[in-house]
């Protein structure tokens, strides 16, 4: 079973760049953090990459919800956004996310988080 990875942006092309940076994995995509909330509760990712600021359901109130959901709760969410205050890191963690990842990012400093908050099994990628 692939590893799958939940990419939530209201931007097409953070997304598409998210999703070539992590080739090696299943990337799912949303765009507002209602539409994460459905594709989370119905594909159960492995982790989840959470833009804050979103029109509608920001990042943080989705992550909230996913956190708060006992079917949701253990799936890992990286924050990703553009505003890198302590204020706000601290804010994400309270509503239960496990990492944060400063817009701009390189390939590696994603993938490398991304490998942080796999579950171990899950580090390698899909099996070829």
């Amino acid at each position: 079973m692939p590893v799958k990875i939940l990419i939530a942006d209201d931007q097409p092309q953070i997304r598409n760049l998210v999703k070539s940076m992590l080739s090696e994995y299943l990337v799912l995509q949303a765009s507002s953090g209602e539409e994460a909330l459905r594709v989370v509760r119905e594909s159960q990712p492995d982790l989840v990459i959470m833009d804050i600021l979103m029109p509608g359901m920001d990042g943080l109130t989705a992550c909230s919800q996913i956190k708060a959901d006992p079917a949701t709760a253990e799936i890992p969410v990286l924050v990703l956004t553009i505003i890198d205050h302590d204020l706000n890191r601290r804010f994400a963690n309270n509503l239960g996310a496990d990492g944060y990842v400063t817009k701009p990012f390189t390939a590696e400093q994603l993938r490398q988080a991304v490998v942080r908050h796999l579950k171990p099994a899950e580090k390698t990628g899909p099996a070829v």
